[in-house]
């Protein structure tokens, strides 16, 4: 088996960090690297954290180097504090750093994106997350997965008084969600993660959407 080299970008957050504990654990890679702000407080032998300045994009050429490019970057509109700030994350920089990893070489991109996203959306949210899984598909990747996950559960660094409220509501639900309804239950960030490491452990070619009701059955 080739080992492999994973690139993870938003590490520290709900889906990040869940990944970047899987991949440390997974024999198929040799090597986990973070681009991160401020560390992730892990000690691995595997784990190659650097803490960067997202804006210094030559700096960010020499890091994004290897196999497998995971992209779990993502904010909200109000901890942005504006749609400029939150389009500077969620497109900009998203967009950025897949560039830079396709530039590169690296072979796969898997792209972290929403249940819902379209580019001709009415939502500002949805509608940037349709823009950039456009503009990453576009960049030419041997291969790119786009997950479209619904709301997530899980244990978070920072409290998202809406997202609690909706998960708290939702989840006794999700059983009673069929149907065409299945594709809205709430989904752990584990399951996420767990299911971007199982697609890439398969090989493939070309453009793949996993819905939230196949990110679940992965």
């Amino acid at each position: 088996m080739t080992e492999k080299t994973a690139i993870v970008f938003g590490a520290s957050g709900l889906i990040g960090s869940n990944l970047v504990r899987h991949l440390l654990a997974n024999e198929s890679y040799h090597k986990v690297t973070v681009l991160v702000r401020r560390s992730l407080g892990i000690e691995h032998a595997k784990l190659d954290e650097h803490l960067v300045d997202f804006a210094n994009t030559n700096a960010l050429n020499t890091l994004i180097r290897g196999d497998d490019a995971f992209s779990c970057l993502g904010t909200t509109h109000k901890k942005a504090g504006s749609r400029e700030a939150f389009q500077a994350v969620d497109f900009t920089l998203v967009h950025t750093l897949a560039q830079i990893a396709r530039g590169n070489g690296v072979t796969h991109l898997l792209l972290v994106s929403s249940l819902g996203a379209n580019p001709g959306s009415r939502s500002a949210y949805l509608r940037t997350k349709g823009e950039v899984e456009q503009a990453v598909a576009d960049l030419g990747f041997p291969r790119t997965s786009i997950f479209r996950p619904s709301l997530l559960i899980g244990e978070r660094n920072e409290y998202r008084l809406k997202e609690s409220l909706a998960a708290a509501i939702l989840s006794p639900l999700g059983l009673f969600l069929l149907g065409p309804l299945k594709r809205y239950r709430p989904i752990a960030a584990e399951q996420v993660a767990k299911a971007m490491i199982e697609v890439a452990a398969h090989p493939a070619e070309g453009l793949a959407i996993y819905q939230n009701e196949e990110i679940a059955a992965l």
